[in-house]
């Protein structure tokens, strides 16, 4: 990652400031597909999907999460990103066993729900949020 620009990323969730510091690179996923994004990178903003968060401050020093759903602006310049997410999780802090028990739920609920329900919709973005997170767990989201 030699000659990559650094430049500013905040990561905030409803209970305070999770991240704000320089990187040369982040990876995430939006509603449309994954993203990676350098310094100066065009003006973006965008709804974000669960999955694992990646802030690479150089080569070897990479900060990961797991990642909720949120958006994600990317200021004109592309000196500055800033990720609202609902909720982030770090992924040695995931207790595997709670979210295979919270997927499992989720899939139930899934099966039970009227079709095109506010009900089906939910389950749906639980069941996604839940597997994303156990990935990032698992180690193997990348």
């Amino acid at each position: 990652m030699a000659g990559k620009t650094p430049f500013k990323v905040e990561v905030l969730t409803p209970e305070g400031e999770v991240f704000n510091d320089e990187v040369v690179e982040v990876v995430t996923r939006t509603s449309v597909g994954d993203i990676g994004i350098l310094a100066h990178h065009v003006p973006v903003l965008a709804m974000l999907d669960p999955t694992e968060l990646r802030l690479f401050k150089s080569e070897g020093d990479v900060v990961t999460y797991a990642q909720g759903e949120g958006f994600l602006q990317v200021a004109p310049g592309g000196e500055h990103v800033l990720l609202l997410v609902d909720e982030v999780h770090e992924p040695g802090k995931i207790n595997a066993s709670d979210y295979e028990e919270k997927l499992r739920r989720a899939e139930d609920q899934l099966s039970k729900a009227e079709r095109f329900s506010a009900e089906e919709r939910d389950a749906r973005r639980d069941k996604r949020r839940y597997e994303a997170y156990l990935k990032v767990a698992s180690g193997s989201a990348s």
